[in-house]
């Protein structure tokens, strides 16, 4: 799903992992009768990987950028991921009725994942997961008009449906396409896709918000990848402060 060449054992090991709990999440939640009891994937820590790809959040110049460079109907795609977080597979599965203009939220309730072809939607990777995302205000006409130029009637129409189907999800290789393009003309072709879910993370960590407000909007179970954020938004901050003794320097006497 994510934009990544030959992942790691640790990584195929953890990404298969979130995605058998993810289907048994599944089995266990339908109604009215469940396919199983109840969930077994409950190993702690065991859906996820240590990073060993190094991530450097996007400027809000290049965030521009890419979004800029992108088609219309995709444009909303990366601002939520960016701005509100959200992960592919969650933005793939939103919906009309996801959406909520009156109190400016976006419901994140399911997920979408591909498997030998095939989409298999499911809950949120943690109960966590589900969960309801205040919407920045700059970004409300943008939804609003997103739905109403790129989004089909009715309250189950899929936000960003395939090019060629509007019942049909989208394909992470579609977005690839308009993607790659849209990072290198912001002069990062290092940054993947789910690099602006960190970025987002980022941000928010930048203004402040504590562990449980980042766990909460990022869908975290445990605190260990939302203090990730806090450590980044402090390097970022250290290397504002390093800037600003760089402007002083410049314009001292």
């Amino acid at each position: 799903m994510y934009d990544q060449v030959a992942p790691g054992r640790d990584t195929v090991r953890a990404q298969a992992y979130s995605l058998l709990r993810t289907i048994l999440a599944g089995a266990a939640s339908v109604r009215p009768t469940p396919l199983i009891p109840y969930n077994p994937a409950h190993i702690r820590g065991a859906g996820n990987a240590r990073r060993a790809h190094h991530v450097e959040p996007a400027t809000l110049t290049e965030l521009q950028t890419i979004v800029t460079e992108l088609p219309d109907r995709y444009r909303l795609m990366a601002l939520l991921a960016a701005w509100c977080a959200l992960r592919f597979g969650e933005l793939a599965e939103l919906r009309r009725g996801d959406v909520d203009l009156r109190t400016g939220r976006v419901k994140v309730r399911r997920g979408v994942v591909r498997v030998g072809g095939e989409f298999i939607i499911g809950p949120p990777k943690s109960d966590a997961g589900v969960r309801d995302v205040a919407i920045p205000p700059h970004l409300l006409a943008t939804v609003k008009t997103h739905l109403s130029q790129h989004t089909a009637t009715g309250k189950d129409a899929l936000l960003f449906p395939a090019a060629a189907d509007s019942d049909r999800h989208m394909a992470p290789s579609t977005l690839y396409k308009v993607y790659y393009p849209a990072r290198k003309a912001a002069g990062r072709p290092d940054l993947r896709w789910h690099d602006l879910r960190h970025t987002g993370a980022v941000l928010a960590a930048q203004t402040g918000a504590t562990l449980a407000e980042l766990m909460s909007r990022l869908g975290h179970s445990t605190p260990g990848a939302a203090m990730r954020y806090q450590h980044a938004a402090a390097d970022r901050d250290a290397e504002i402060t390093r800037r600003l003794s760089e402007l002083h320097g410049r314009t001292t006497p």
